[in-house]
């Protein structure tokens, strides 16, 4: 099943132990240097996903960040502002790579602790491309921030992460004064790898593996919704670049998982529609006939003869 991209995830891939406080009301906060685990952040390629956590990164090197069918490129210093509402790809591109960055809940940040509304700030509205070039000198008063913040955090003053707090406000203010780097990339490269997307999301469901394994995204506005852009743009780029509508695509691919499923498997057909994201086993027979003409039973004793 498609999931977010979760704090437990984000930890597992720097090899470092799940901290105690995540999942708890106090919130959870954290702050890293880049060059300190640059190796394990670039540990195979980064998914197109959705967090389920806030980061703020101080970055001082080449990278792209790609978000749906806009491409920005960072040629040297940014600051780079992540929520779970915008899903992207952050690529480095050189291994020349240095800063911080700091992820953090929303319960960390909440407004009776912090007095600020993370989802009514521009930083984090849907639509936006929240990346911002910066100046040599806005980098050094960045990193001088993120360089308290890091001392704080490892301090033993009883109210740091109230200060902490007060240090990420000022983040989100200074990058709210800054002007983002403008998208790139747009026509025929936008839509090939809006495409790329798309298939990525809709392939990393399967195999359907279990009985208890669901598909998580289903219809054409499910991927239109995770990848940031309307359906009927998803579905105009998909004409265009395979010939095929939004749901003509999944339609076939879940067909065809069906196909495997009837004949790999020993699951009963109610197992196989609830896998593939069917409420009713009627639906999911009334689907299967409208490709192959047959019911999956009548399939499945077809392909056992």
């Amino acid at each position: 099943m498609q999931s977010l991209f979760t704090l437990r995830d984000f930890y597992s891939k720097l090899s470092l132990p799940i901290p105690d406080n995540i999942g708890k009301d106090v919130g959870h906060f954290n702050v890293f240097k880049i060059d300190e685990y640059r190796a394990r952040l670039n540990k195979g390629e980064m998914r197109y996903d959705q967090r389920s956590y806030f980061k703020i990164s101080l970055i001082n090197g080449r990278n792209k960040a790609e978000y749906a069918d806009k491409s920005i490129h960072i040629e040297n210093k940014a600051l780079l502002f992540a929520s779970p509402k915008i899903p992207y790809r952050y690529v480095p591109l050189d291994s020349d790579q240095s800063g911080y960055f700091c992820v953090f809940t929303d319960t960390f940040l909440s407004k009776d602790k912090s007095g600020v509304i993370l989802d009514n700030l521009p930083l984090f509205q849907p639509g936006g491309y929240p990346i911002f070039n910066i100046s040599d000198e806005n980098y050094k008063e960045l990193e001088q921030l993120f360089a308290k913040i890091n001392t704080e955090l490892s301090s033993d003053y009883p109210y740091k992460f109230d200060l902490i707090r007060a240090y990420v406000i000022e983040l989100l203010h200074l990058g709210q004064k800054l002007n983002p780097v403008e998208p790139l990339e747009n026509g025929k490269n936008a839509a090939t790898r809006i495409t790329d997307l798309f298939v990525e999301l809709l392939e990393r469901q399967f195999p359907i593996n279990s009985p208890s394994q669901r598909l998580g995204l289903k219809t054409a506005n499910d991927f239109a919704e995770r990848l940031a852009v309307h359906a009927n743009h998803l579905n105009k780029v998909l004409k265009e670049t395979t010939g095929s509508t939004t749901t003509a695509i999944i339609h076939s691919r879940i067909f065809e998982e069906a196909k495997i499923l009837l004949n790999n498997t020993d699951w009963n057909i109610s197992e196989v529609a609830y896998g593939l994201g069917f409420e009713e086993v009627a639906h999911f027979s009334n689907f299967f006939k409208k490709y192959s003409t047959l019911s999956p039973l009548q399939f499945r004793k077809e392909i056992k003869v």
